[in-house]
C-alpha cells in the first residue's frame, strides 16, 4: 500500500557533472525517500564503452558521491546509481564501485547491505539470439552484425529495466550501483517498490534523470525533486533560481526521443499524448494523464563498441580572406597532394576530414547560411589503420596546408595559425558501435545478476 505521497532527490543530471550542496540540502530538508542519481550517457558516442575509460574524473565522481552517500546514510534511505561510470560495463562498475568502498571506508560507513547489478551480455549470447533471429538493429543505419564485427567487440551491455533493481531494494540494499540502465529505470524502480503507478513513476523518472534540465534556466548541475502521489507527480527545483514552467516540464518530455509521446524503453512503451501540466505557482509543476502498456514481446537494448582505427588531429585558425573564400577547393587540392606523396599506402588505409568551424562546420552540407566568417576555425583529422599511420599523414597535411600555394596568395608565410604547440594531438583509438540492436529476453531479469555485500 503506497503512503500519501514519495520523494526523490536527483543531485544532477549525470553522477560528477557537480551540483551545488547547498541546493542539495534544501532537498535533505524535503524529508526524500531515496537519492538517484543517473551517471551514464552514449551522447558521446562508443568511445567511453570501448575504451573502458568513464564519462568524468574520479575527482568529480568522488566529490558528488562523498555528498549523496553521508547525507544519504544519514538519513537512512536507499541511494541508487543508474548506468555506473559512463557506460555501465564491468569496468566501469568497478570503478564506481571502488569510489563508493573507498567514499565508505574514509568516513568509518559500517553496517550497509551493498547492491551490484551486473549489466554485461556475453558475446555468445548475442550470436545465438542472432541465429535465432531474436536480435534486430535499432535503426536503418546500424551495420549488420557479422560473427567478424561481433569478435572484434570489446565489450557489450544491455539496458536494464525496472526489475533487478527492485529485486535489490526488496533484499534491502542501502546503496546500489547499476551497470548499464534504461535511464528512467531507477527512478522509477524505487516508486514502484512502493507501490506507486508505474506510467507516473517512468515519466517521473524520465524528467528527474536529468535532474534541472526541465527548469529555467535549465542545467544537468542542480537538484531537483520529484513526488510522487496517487495519480500525478510533481517536480520542484532546488535553486530559488529556477523554476518549472508547464512549458518548460511538457518540453522536456519531449527530449531525447523520435516521436513526440511515445518513449519505448524494456518491455514497455509509456505514452504521454494525454499528459496535462500544471503550474503550482511556486515554480513548480504537477503533471497527469502518463500511460503506460507492456510490450508482447520483452527486448532489451544492447549497445557493443568495437576499435576501427586510430585519429590523429590539428586545430588552426585561417584569417586571410583569400584563403577563406576558396578554403574547400584548397583543402581538396592539399588532399589531393597529401594522398598523391603517399601513393605506396592503400587509400583504404586512412581518411583525410576537414571541419570548417564559421563556414559549415555543425551541419556540413546541411547548412542554410554558406556565408564563411571572416576567420574560420579548421580542424583536420587522419583516421587511419594504426596511430603511427595516422600521425605520419596528418604531419604530412600540416605542413603541406600551412604553405600551399594557392591561387591569388599575396604572402609565401603560413596559412594557418596553432593555437597550440605541437600542433599535432594522437587521439588514439577510435571506435564505433557495433552492436546497438533490440534483443528479445524472457523477462526483465534474464541477462542481469546481482551480488550482494555487507560493509
Amino acid at each position: 500500500m503506497a503512503k500519501d505521497e514519495f520523494k526523490i532527490l536527483a543531485p544532477c543530471g549525470m553522477l560528477g557533472y557537480g551540483f551545488p550542496k547547498s541546493s542539495f540540502m534544501n532537498g535533505m530538508a524535503c524529508g526524500p525517500d531515496a537519492i538517484v542519481v543517473d551517471a551514464g550517457s552514449t551522447d558521446a558516442g562508443p568511445h567511453k564503452l570501448g575504451a573502458g575509460t568513464a564519462i568524468v574524473s574520479k575527482q568529480a565522481c568522488k566529490k558528488d558521491l562523498e555528498i549523496i552517500i553521508s547525507e544519504g546514510v544519514k538519513a537512512g534511505i536507499p541511494i541508487i546509481i543508474g548506468s555506473a561510470g559512463g557506460s555501465g560495463a564491468e569496468v566501469h562498475v568497478e570503478w564506481t564501485r571502488s569510489i563508493v568502498l573507498e567514499i565508505l571506508e574514509e568516513h568509518g560507513i559500517r553496517g550497509l547491505k551493498l547492491a551490484t547489478i551486473w549489466a554485461d551480455i556475453p558475446r555468445d549470447v548475442v550470436a545465438a539470439k542472432l541465429e535465432a533471429g531474436q536480435c534486430e538493429p535499432l535503426g536503418l543505419t546500424v551495420a549488420p552484425l557479422t560473427p567478424e564485427r561481433l569478435a572484434a567487440t570489446d565489450r557489450i551491455v544491455a539496458q536494464m529495466g525496472h526489475e533487478p533493481i527492485i529485486a535489490a531494494l526488496e533484499e534491502a540494499a542501502d546503496i546500489i550501483i547499476c551497470g548499464r540502465a534504461y535511464d528512467p529505470s531507477p527512478f522509477a524502480a524505487v516508486a514502484m517498490h512502493h507501490g506507486y503507478d508505474p506510467a507516473l513513476a517512468y515519466h517521473l523518472g524520465k524528467i528527474l534523470e536529468c535532474a534541472a534540465l526541465s527548469a529555467e534556466p535549465g542545467t544537468t548541475k542542480d537538484c531537483m525533486l520529484g513526488t510522487l502521489k496517487a495519480d500525478s507527480f510533481i517536480v520542484q527545483p532546488l535553486n530559488e533560481a529556477r523554476k518549472c514552467t508547464a512549458v518548460s516540464v511538457a518540453a522536456h518530455t519531449f527530449y531525447e526521443k523520435d516521436h513526440p509521446y511515445i518513449l519505448h524503453g524494456p518491455g514497455l512503451v509509456l505514452n504521454l499524448e494525454h499528459c496535462v501540466f500544471t503550474e503550482l505557482g511556486n515554480g513548480s509543476v504537477e503533471v497527469r494523464g502518463s500511460q503506460i502498456a507492456e510490450t508482447p514481446v520483452y527486448k532489451i537494448k544492447l549497445e557493443g563498441a568495437m576499435k576501427v582505427a586510430y585519429r590523429t588531429f590539428v586545430i588552426a585558425g585561417v584569417r586571410d580572406p583569400l584563403l577563406i573564400a576558396k578554403i574547400e577547393e584548397v583543402e581538396e587540392l592539399v588532399k589531393q597532394q597529401v594522398c598523391d606523396y603517399y601513393s605506396e599506402v592503400s587509400p583504404d588505409d586512412y581518411k583525410i576530414h576537414f571541419i570548417n568551424y564559421g563556414l559549415n562546420g555543425v551541419l556540413g552540407e546541411l547548412e542554410p547560411q554558406h556565408k564563411p566568417a571572416h576567420e574560420l576555425g579548421v580542424v583536420f583529422e587522419v583516421v587511419a589503420k594504426t596511430q603511427e599511420l595516422a600521425n605520419a599523414v596528418c604531419s604530412s597535411v600540416r605542413s603541406t596546408f600551412l604553405h600551399y600555394g594557392y591561387e591569388g596568395r599575396k604572402a609565401t608565410a603560413g596559412n594557418l595559425a596553432f593555437p597550440f604547440a605541437p600542433s599535432d594531438v594522437p587521439f588514439g583509438a577510435v571506435y564505433e558501435f557495433s552492436v546497438y540492436h533490440l534483443m528479445e529476453v524472457s523477462d526483465g531479469f534474464e541477462m542481469f545478476r546481482t551480488d550482494y555485500e555487507e560493509v
